[in-house]
Order: C-alpha cells, then structure tokens, then sequence
C-alpha cells in the first residue's frame, strides 16, 4: 500500500487490504483464543480484554496518523496505509519467542512434557501441579469429543446454548450500530456547532474515550464479572440510542438539543467500550473446552465481520429512509440483547472451564454420560461380528 502511489496502481491497494483483512479475520479469533487459554483464571478476563484495548488503541492511533494536518493529504497518505506494516513486522520479530498454549499441547498433541514447561515459562515458577492437573481434567471431559468441526458443533445438543448464545452475542455486539454512531458522529458535531475542520479533533477525542474505557474494563472484568458488564454496557447503549433519537428529531426546534446529541454518542462509546465490545470474546474462551473453541471462534467471528459488513452496508440506506429514527433499531437490538444476556448467559468470572461447562450441561440438560453417548454417535457404527 506505501508503494502504490509511486507505482500508479490501485490494484496494489486492492490486493493488500484484502491480505490485511485475511490476518484481521484470523488475528481477531486466535488471539483472544490463545491468551484465554494460557492465562490464569483468576486473570483470565483481563487477558481477554487485553486484545479489544489494543482494537481501539490502534483505532486511536489511525484517528491521529489521519488528521489533515499530519497524513491525510495528498503527500501522506501512501505512508499512512504503509504504517499497516510496522506492527506486522514486530510481530514476526517476536511472536517465535512466544510458547504454545499448553491446553493445546496437553489435550491436542498429548505432550504432557512440553505443557508442563511451557506452563512453567509462563507462570514463571515450577510449582504448576494444580493447573496441570485442572488441564488433565479438562482433557478427561473431551476424550469422547474428538474434533468438532462448525457443522458438527451445530448438531451437538451438550453445546446448544454456548452456540447461540456466541450468535446472539457476536451479532448484538456489531449489530448495536457501534460503526453506525461513528458514521454519524461527524454529522452530529457539525450540527452542534463544531468547526468542519475541528470536527476530526473531537473525533480523535471520542476515540480517546473509547480506549479510555477500555482500560477500565480490564481492570474490573474480574471484579465486576463478565455479565453484569454486558448488561451494563448493552443498557447504556440502549438507553442512548432511545434519547438520541429524540435528540436528533428535536435537534431543529430545541437549540440545546445538539448537545444531548453529542452526550449520547459519548455515553453510547463508554457503554459499548465496557461491555458489549471487550466481554462476547472472552466469553467464548470460557464456555467452549479446547475441542470445540476453535469452532466456536469461527463462528464467533464470521458472525461479526458479517454483522460489520451488513450494518457498513445498509446504514447509509436506513439513514436516508428513516433519518433520525435509524437508531430505535440500534436500541430495540441492544434492548433484546440485554434481555437475553440476563435470562440466559450465566457469569463465568474466577471459574475453571470445567466448571463453566457444568453450568451449561444443566442449561442443555444433558448429563455428561449422555454427552459423551452424543458424542459416540458421532462415529458410524462397526461391523457386525468385530
């Protein structure tokens, strides 16, 4: 991409988004995926956010690179697509040094020894008995399992609510209408009285805010638990974009109103921020054993890169046909994710993997000898006589 201005190519920047999203699409599943399983429990939803906080950093940092008065002109923008590159390369310098997951040693490749020291790199002491030994469970639970590919993760009756509610939770999260508010954002500044040229500052401030309660995030996830963060944030969301709605419709005949405007995006960013962004992947980490949570991280992200793609598409049709209405459908979304969220989705905070999935074998209602005859059923049966 900072090469394809001097080579007069637009097919340059073409193919290299197209490899940027193919690692965005795997980064955002494997990463959550591989410091949920090596972190502690007690940490563990920390970890977790860990990788949301650097979404926005990076967001933040695009924000600043892309201020007309730095790269965005005509000079520098090819060095602006071309600063893609720099973490790219840091993470080719450092990521060989980094061990394997030793839940995906133990239980995938049955290397008991390379587990054990990696764990013990890891924690940085020898004493790892308890938690290998919680990872031992872990893989007496999934020998009946085998591999679960997406299709036979949908078949499976001892998974039937981690699965929806991954789909529930991954769509509301995008379906909320988070890039919706920042389409509109600029929009709303406008209208309040903000200078055309200072409006990408104020921009740069909401994203500010946006990594600011990121970092909040991190810190209470393990204090707070996972749920009720959800509910928090999915509840504010729903509560700015009722009074948005009204303020947009009113924003004509109230002077003030633009300023309620502003409030509500602001309000709408620290909602999403502490829950509905950081919280749905750490989720999925903690209610999916090692066999079935690469499946479930497929079906977790094609869920939300098609509910990104679908809200990037069609919001600019919803907005011209409804105006200031579009977001009673963001609110009634963020409304029907939240009821599901307390009716359904259980807190996982400071429990093992195990005993999340003893949560969910009641919800299911399956016992886990008929879990496992699930999963036997699998395999075709043998023939007669052997």
């Amino acid at each position: 991409m900072g090469c394809s201005k001097v080579a007069g190519s637009f097919e340059m920047i073409i193919l290299s988004r197209l490899l940027v999203g193919i690692c965005a699409g795997l980064s955002s599943n494997v990463v959550p995926m591989y410091l949920g399983e090596l972190a502690p429990k007690n940490l563990r939803g920390g970890l977790g956010v860990v990788p949301q906080l650097f979404i926005t950093i990076g967001i933040l940092v695009a924000q600043i690179f892309g201020l007309r008065s730095l790269l965005a002109s005509e000079e520098g923008w090819p060095i602006l697509l071309g600063v893609t590159g720099v973490p790219a390369a840091l993470q080719l310098l450092l990521l060989p040094f980094f061990p394997e997951s030793p839940r995906y040693l133990l239980i995938q490749k049955k290397d008991e020894v390379a587990a054990q020291t990696a764990l013990k790199r890891l924690r940085g002491w020898d004493d790892v008995g308890p938690e290998m030994e919680e990872i031992r469970q872990e893989d007496e639970a999934e020998r009946a399992v085998g591999f679960v590919s997406v299709l036979k993760l949908f078949r499976m009756r001892s998974l039937r609510w981690q699965v929806i509610s991954v789909i529930v939770l991954m769509g509301g999260q995008q379906l909320s209408g988070v890039n919706a508010i920042y389409y509109y954002a600029d929009q709303i500044y406008l209208s309040a009285g903000v200078k055309e040229n200072d409006v990408q500052y104020v921009t740069v401030g909401t994203g500010a805010v946006n990594v600011l309660m990121t970092v909040c995030a991190v810190f209470v996830v393990e204090l707070l638990g996972r749920r009720f963060l959800l509910l928090l944030g999915f509840s504010v969301c729903f509560t700015a974009c009722c009074v948005l709605t009204a303020a947009l419709a009113l924003q004509d005949t109230i002077s003030w109103m633009p300023y309620v405007s502003i409030a509500c995006i602001i309000a709408y960013v620290v909602g999403h921020a502490l829950g509905p962004s950081p919280v749905p992947a750490v989720l999925i980490t903690e209610t999916f054993l090692q066999s079935s949570r690469p499946a479930a991280f497929m079906v977790g992200g094609s869920v939300h890169w098609l509910s990104n793609f679908t809200v990037g598409l069609i919001f600019p049709f919803v907005q011209v046909g409804l105006g200031a209405y579009s977001f009673v459908i963001f609110g009634v979304i963020c409304l029907l994710t939240t009821i599901y969220t307390f009716l359904v989705v259980p807190e996982t905070k400071a429990k093992t993997f195990i005993e999340i999935n003893q949560i969910f074998t009641k919800m299911n209602k399956v016992s886990e000898v008929h879990r496992e005859k699930e999963e036997l059923e699998e395999f075709p049966p043998s023939p007669r006589g052997q």
